[in-house]
């Protein structure tokens, strides 16, 4: 097998091992080759060959057994994820229902706190300068999960501005919590017309991964939300999903005035 020469030897190795996996000549639970292994087939250091196998790790592709060895690992199904949950929702959680859609259990950890929003937060919120350190947002952090199983994760800040005082002002307490952005703010008389996503993918942090139970640099896909009650905004997030597990579907609306009204 020719390679470019400037190639490094443990990327050439992984392409040879995640070649076997894929073609299913490595098939679920079957051990990789050992570290000894690998250096006399290949003729390469130990920190070579170590580093073969870390990329496969952190792929997801394997899973390292300390005293044991490293082996295939059983890739996760693969759920679909709709971006449509808190269109028109009433008198529940947007979540919970998608879950129930696929049979599953949706919950949710969070944690809210007032804080003082960063810059970038502020502009996607519109808010100006507040005095000295004064709060002027709610933020609120979550792990979602799917039959106890982490499915993504938000980080939400609302503008304090407009809850504070009102019933709403944390969104997983009071009388209505945990039923979404559209229709926590309709009960203090606001109307989210519509939102804007901005979609992007990343290696997860450390911090995700860990949460997200997934391989550290794993890929995620980055959703940065921000709902509108027409140009103002109410809300904005910053959302988490792996990759491995999870797509995500969006729907558009085609409707449009007819022609001659």
């Amino acid at each position: 097998m020719n390679h470019p020469v400037d190639r490094p030897k443990y990327i050439r190795i992984a392409d040879e091992l995640r070649s076997k996996i894929v073609s299913g000549e490595l098939a679920v639970g079957d051990r990789l080759p050992s570290i000894p292994d690998i250096t006399r087939e290949y003729g390469v250091a130990r920190n070579t060959a170590a580093d073969a196998l870390d990329v496969l790790t952190s792929e997801g592709l394997a899973v390292a057994r300390p005293g044991s060895g490293t082996y295939v690992r059983a890739q996760p199904e693969i759920r679909r994820l709709v971006r449509s949950w808190n269109r028109n929702a009433r008198g529940g959680s947007p979540f919970a229902g998608e879950m129930a859609n696929q049979g599953q259990t949706g919950t949710w950890d969070y944690d809210s706190r007032t804080a003082q929003a960063s810059a970038a937060v502020r502009e996607r919120l519109a808010l100006d300068e507040p005095p000295a350190d004064d709060p002027d947002v709610v933020r609120t952090t979550y792990t979602f999960r799917g039959d106890g199983n982490p499915v993504m994760l938000s980080t939400s800040w609302e503008p304090l501005a407009l809850t504070r005082g009102t019933p709403i002002v944390l969104p997983e307490d009071g009388p209505h919590a945990g039923v979404g952005v559209v229709e926590r703010q309709r009960q203090i008389g606001v109307q989210v017309t519509h939102s804007a996503e901005v979609v992007s993918a990343r290696p997860a942090t450390a911090d995700e991964a860990k949460r997200l139970d997934v391989a550290p640099g794993a890929i995620v896909l980055t959703i940065e939300r921000t709902y509108y009650a027409d140009t103002r905004p109410v809300e904005t997030a910053d959302i988490v999903i792996p990759v491995d597990r999870h797509q995500v579907v969006y729907g558009t609306s085609m409707w449009d005035e007819p022609a001659g009204e």
